[in-house]
């Protein structure tokens, strides 16, 4: 009986989880709907599109990764943003330079991938 309402419990809690997170999607999804801006960052083998990026300061901005070569995710170094290939985030900063890394560990030329994203 007592292994019987463990696993029921286990189940539960796993189910409540899985929606949780399905929720958090669909959450996302109409943020970026609803930012003033979007920008694409292409990611391939080692390397972002551009070196710079611009955004307007204070102002939603969503931010879209999209994965050209390779599997690849962006953070933003000091902010709490980190977006898998394929997806997309919204963004509100302040003015000044921030450092963009990929975040998904992608061969030996990971720790070059960087570029700079200029707020203003």
């Amino acid at each position: 009986m007592l292994k019987k309402s463990f696993w029921l419990a286990a189940i539960a809690v796993l189910a409540i989880g899985i929606l949780a997170a399905c929720g958090g999607d669909k959450d996302k999804e109409e943020s970026t709907k609803n930012a003033e801006e979007t920008i694409t960052i292409e990611a391939s083998n080692f390397k972002f599109d551009k070196e710079e990026y611009k955004i307007p300061a204070n102002k939603d901005v969503a931010l879209k990764l999209e994965n050209v070569d390779g599997n690849h995710g962006l953070m933003i170094e000091g902010e709490k943003v980190n977006i898998a290939g394929g997806s997309s985030d919204v963004v509100n900063l302040k003015p000044g330079e921030y450092t963009l890394r990929c975040s998904v560990p992608c061969g030996n030329g990971h720790a070059d991938m960087v570029s700079k994203l200029v707020v203003e």
